[in-house]
């Protein structure tokens, strides 16, 4: 930066300059993402499920009604805090993918400046806090790199996870760019509590420095974990089942002016019973999966609640931007009945409903499940619209969006106008004042694709612009002045046998009215229309790949160039897709300690109570836990270890779908126990050295259970390679799921 002043000989005859602030006034800005819910589930939007702290702001503010997203999470996310298509900036799908060309590489491109970075360049102080999945989840070990973390994509500050779920008790925590263990209470309210003390602590110091803050919440993505008294509340409520109250919440929307008169309410998806055929404890299990979402989004309302009454009691609510709003539709991971733990279908496990509702009922929406529910109750939470996230129809990309600005809005109400998660940064930078740059860290800058809708703040006849593309696991879209075009396909088939639908949503709110026979020029307008913004915004190749994608090709220069990982203790907490890929493989886990008398404690141990192993020493014994959804397995046996060094294994041995484990020390076999079904996705929680330290694998221990010894080194090698016959196993289930 050029001096201003004068410099003389001595300070007599200097003239000092100091730069102006940064900062030059602008409104805060709070930017509250929810994940996975549907357009219907806020009050304000239609529903009876309770969100009074979103309904206040809501009735002080703006409801839009065309908000649109990309139906995926990571996605969307990317063109919300970049102002871009996500397949310009290398995000088509979700963070865990790098497929090798550049519309997937699982973090954003440096020639995307993001939202925060913009805004701390104008002196904003930048906060993020929740959910990120924005960097490839195998560069979210501590070796990093990390380039692609919050702090290094523009925040001051971060508190959260960087996976795309999180159990809600004993989420995988990251503090700016390093791993901590979770305090022991719900992360949705412990991230609020964070960003109540980052905004405290800068408006008591630094009163001048507007702030900026992403708040992500995990909420409402599986697993549907809530506080047992908020369970409690909504026990019965959902009795009466996901057809009637599908019904009821479209009645309140048309009454409410969120859809038009003469909206169809779209009929249920392909593959939904009928709420009457299910069975007695199919209901009962599917209204509980209900209960447990209901739970998690009115205790996320009330941690907004927390947020907005803290800003209002610091005199910062009038002058803050506060938007709310869901990254995609409600979610179709449950399946048609739902499931308690949704690892179930990744594993092409089919869950025994009636067992479930005999023995385990009341573990849906605590710490011992991993809930998501069924479509149907998916499809009521997008009323009135077709399909669901992932897909380009309305259930999957229109979502909530409710913006809250006293000093910036002169009226409340409705807003019709369509707009998209990449028009939220420029309107961010038009109300803050801050600016896109040609170049960015000596980058060169992709131009912004969205625009600003602060002149439908207080216009509610204001225009926004004319086209976006959809694209999302091959499902494709494209909305142009009030027309859409989209395709459902299906996996695996020719897209070129797609067949695309036509509607007018001006007057087909629901898109259930196909007009492609009557208006053929219309849709062969379009379809050209789509292919030129395919190729202005890097969506090609077309790539309808999905969960083999998780499983993808060890690559030069990342986590799992080797089929050995040697670990030296202490280790910090290892996420899932760092891990080594044990799923459906062949492998020997080797521990050598150092002991004295009467060791115990975890060697190594991966998941949690719902899926996961755990390598340990307890009364006396060397035991390895194999825990397949909740099927446990226990290979045990008698070790006797004298003071000083040895070495414990435990080894698995695949034999067809099934195989042995058994656990041996100081090279000899010990113990084993046969599986009948090997697990090949371990869940979304890593892995522990010494220690089990989230959700404990095992009941027969207290976490962390830390080794009393002293662990010189754990190798895991890996014996054999991916079976292909698994990968296309996981992929067909979940294509059925779909």
């Amino acid at each position: 930066m050029e001096f201003k002043g004068k410099i003389g000989r001595t300070i007599h005859d200097s003239d000092p300059w100091w730069p102006d602030p940064l900062w030059t006034g602008g409104p805060n800005v709070v930017v509250i993402v929810l994940d996975d819910t549907g357009f219907a589930h806020f009050g304000c939007y239609g529903s009876d499920l309770a969100t009074p702290a979103i309904d206040k702001l809501a009735a002080d503010g703006l409801r839009y009604t065309s908000f649109h997203t990309t139906a995926l999470c990571s996605p969307s996310r990317a063109a919300l805090l970049t102002g871009r298509n996500p397949h310009a900036v290398g995000m088509r799908g979700v963070s865990n993918w790098n497929t090798g060309f550049p519309h997937m590489r699982g973090g954003i491109s440096p020639n995307a400046a993001t939202v925060a970075e913009l805004l701390r360049a104008k002196g904003y102080a930048t906060y993020a806090a929740g959910k990120w999945h924005l960097a490839p989840m195998e560069e979210c070990s501590a070796a990093g790199p990390h380039h692609n973390w919050p702090v290094q994509k523009g925040f001051d500050r971060f508190y959260g996870f960087l996976q795309g779920e999180a159990d809600q008790f004993q989420p995988e925590l990251t503090s700016d760019n390093g791993h901590i263990d979770p305090p022991g209470t719900h992360v949705s309210e412990d991230i609020v509590d964070k960003s109540i003390g980052w905004i405290s602590d800068l408006t008591s110091i630094r009163p001048d420095r507007p702030f900026f803050l992403y708040l992500a919440f995990g909420a409402t993505h599986a697993p549907h974990q809530a506080p047992e008294d908020y369970l409690h509340r909504w026990r019965g409520q959902f009795d009466d089942g996901y057809d009637a109250a599908r019904e009821r919440w479209f009645a309140r929307q048309v009454e409410m002016g969120v859809v038009p008169p003469g909206t169809t309410l779209a009929p249920r998806n392909p593959g939904v019973p009928a709420w009457d055929e299910l069975t007695d404890n199919q209901r009962k299990f599917a209204a509980r999966l209900q209960e447990a979402f209901a739970a998690m989004l009115e205790h996320t309302d009330a941690q907004i609640g927390r947020l907005t009454e803290f800003l209002e009691q610091r005199g910062l609510l009038d002058d803050t931007l506060l938007m709310v709003l869901s990254d995609n539709g409600a979610s179709r991971e449950g399946g048609p009945f739902g499931v308690m733990d949704e690892f179930s279908f990744f594993n092409a496990r089919w869950e025994d409903i009636d067992d479930i509702v005999a023995n385990r009922l009341d573990d849906i929406g605590g710490p011992h499940s991993h809930s998501n529910y069924p479509w149907g109750w998916a499809q009521a939470g997008n009323s009135p619209l077709r399909w669901y996230k992932q897909n380009t129809y309305g259930g999957g990309v229109r979502d909530p969006l409710v913006v809250h600005w006293p000093a910036g809005l002169k009226d409340s109400g409705l807003r019709h106008q369509f707009c998209h998660a990449v028009d939220i940064t420029p309107t961010i930078l038009e109300v803050t004042g801050a600016q896109w740059h040609a170049q960015h860290n000596g980058v060169e800058q992709l131009p912004l694709h969205g625009t600003s809708i602060v002149p439908t703040f207080n216009d509610p006849k204001a225009t926004t612009r004319s086209v976006q593309y959809f694209e999302q696991m091959g499902h494709r879209g494209l909305w142009a002045d009030g027309w859409k075009i989209t395709t459902y396909h299906e996996q695996g088939q020719p897209f070129d046998d797609d067949e695309w639908g036509l509607y007018h949503l001006d007057s087909d709110f629901s898109e259930c009215h196909d007009l492609a026979d009557r208006n053929p020029q219309k849709l062969r307008e379009l379809i050209d229309l789509w292919w030129v913004q395919a190729g202005e915004y890097g969506v090609l190749p077309l790539d309808d790949r999905t969960i083999e994608l998780f499983g993808g090709v060890p690559r030069p220069g990342t986590v799992h160039a080797r089929k050995e990982y040697v670990y030296r203790p202490p280790v910090s907490h290892i996420p899932a897709d760092a891990c080594p890929p044990l799923g459906g493989r062949a492998w020997t886990i080797t521990a050598v300690v150092q002991v004295e008398d009467k060791p115990e404690g975890v060697l190594y141990a991966r998941g949690s109570h719902n899926v996961g192993h755990s390598f340990f020493i307890q009364n006396g014994a060397l035991q390895f836990e194999y825990n397949a959804l909740g099927t446990r397995h226990r290979a045990s046996a008698p070790v006797t270890l004298t003071a000083g060094r040895h070495e414990l294994v435990a080894r698995f041995d695949r034999e067809g779908s099934g195989g042995t484990l058994t656990v041996g020390c100081d090279g000899t076999d010990l113990g084993s126990v046969q599986i009948a079904q090997l697990v090949r996705m371990l869940g979304s929680t890593g892995m522990d050295i010494g220690r089990d330290a989230l959700s404990p694998v095992t009941d027969d221990y207290f976490a962390p259970f830390a080794f009393s010894g002293v662990i010189e080194s754990v190798t895991i090698t890996i014996r054999s390679k991916a079976d292909a016959a698994d990968v296309r196993s996981i992929a067909q289930t979940e294509l059925a799921k779909e």
